[in-house]
């Protein structure tokens, strides 16, 4: 991997910088965290500037309507963004993290062309379907269950921890098609319409207050079988793909914001004479290392998935278990620099930080699940009894 910067890349950044410098100043307000509905129509909003600019699915290919950036100029994208404080993708998550890139990957050029064109314009928005309350870690343990009727299946179970289901238009739904089969041989992916009778969404509260999850229930939902990415019964595979896109690319930009963050503490802790202690400033040293060994670890993942056909691997799992440990231990060292009171106070953004990394161990895929997939299919380990 080389990691120097071509001319061409630098002028992608000098022209992408140029581009955030004009337009974030005319920026709104961000809407209050609790309003999705206005949430929706800032994050659409701003999806919009960035397809209209050329920057929608800057490293999707070309004939999933993306430009076809390269693994760097996606980088360098995501590494100024950030550091210019631009819009996070926020109830856009799904649809251009996880479903968009699966459909590009295994769909067929007809769900191609129906699906990915909104998701890049911001014009719909997605959710994910997947845990449910006796299938988290365990997700092949599933069993919402679609029944073919005709072309349609008809699908009842529950989820939970559904993203973003209440302002979603589509839900990116695992279901269980065959109930003989072997677990994980008896699922499929399929794209379900968040209007479709028979769904109930009821919102779940965060320990942070946030209500980005819900639970959803499906009483004889119909989806249609077009709707099915991958063969029937095909859905684990599939499913694995779109996977490695939640853990391998999907957490790139946190990691400039992680490091961002840490050069904010620095700075407070000179300005409070925390940094006269030599055990804080070896913490901090420490993570910084650790947060620059994850920009690399991305870089690599990034253009390993391009050599693969724009799929992650495994790799992705390594960065995803270090990355939950980094974070946790980043905001426990903001803890120390700045002090309980103003770390831990609920109307501060450092005290929402802090409770939000506590479940990036469990988000995901839990740390547990990561450590059995570098073991056996990295390590090529045996599986444990």
């Amino acid at each position: 991997m080389d990691l120097a910067y071509t001319e061409a890349e630098e002028e992608f950044r000098r022209r992408l910088r140029e581009w955030l410098a004009d337009v974030l100043p005319g920026l709104p307000p961000k809407p209050s965290p609790d309003d999705w509905p206005a949430r929706r129509a800032y994050d659409t909003r701003w999806q919009r500037m960035l397809y209209d600019a050329g920057y929608a699915g800057l490293h999707w290919p070309a004939d999933a309507g993306g430009r076809g950036a390269t693994p760097t100029q996606h980088l360098i994208y995501l590494e100024e963004t950030e550091k210019a404080g631009a819009p996070y993708v926020g109830a856009n998550f799904v649809g251009l993290l996880h479903a968009g890139p699966t459909i590009a990957a295994e769909g067929t050029a007809g769900q191609r062309a129906r699906w990915l064109p909104p998701v890049l314009r911001g014009d719909e928005i997605w959710c994910q379907g997947f845990s449910e309350p006796d299938a988290g870690s365990d997700l092949a343990a599933l069993r919402t269950r679609a029944v073919r009727d005709g072309d349609d299946y008809v699908v009842s179970g529950q989820k939970i921890w559904t993203s973003h289901a209440e302002v979603a238009d589509w839900c990116e739904l695992l279901v269980r098609t065959d109930p003989d089969a072997p677990k994980h041989r008896g699922i499929s992916w399929l794209a379900m319409p968040m209007d479709a009778p028979g769904i109930t969404v009821r919102p779940l509260r965060t320990l942070a207050g946030s209500t980005e999850f819900a639970e959803m229930f499906l009483d004889e939902v119909r989806v249609p079988v077009r709707n099915r990415v991958g063969a029937e019964n095909d859905g684990w595979r599939v499913t694995m793909v779109t996977l490695s896109f939640e853990r391998g690319t999907a957490f790139v930009g946190e990691v400039v914001a992680c490091r961002r963050t840490l050069d904010v503490l620095a700075d407070a802790a000179r300005r409070n004479g925390r940094w006269d202690d030599p055990v804080l400033r070896r913490r901090l040293g420490r993570l910084n290392a650790e947060f620059r060994a994850l920009w690399r670890l991305t870089q690599w993942n990034v253009a390993e998935s391009e050599r693969t056909g724009g799929v992650p691997g495994t790799g992705g799992s390594v960065f995803k278990l270090r990355y939950s440990g980094a974070r946790q231990e980043l905001y426990e060292a903001a803890a120390e620099v700045l002090g309980a009171e103003d770390a831990f106070d609920l109307d501060r953004e450092w005290a929402l930080d802090r409770l939000s990394s506590l479940s990036y161990t469990i988000a995901a895929g839990t740390s547990q699940i990561q450590r059995n997939i570098v073991a056996e299919r990295i390590l090529g380990l045996p599986k444990g009894r």
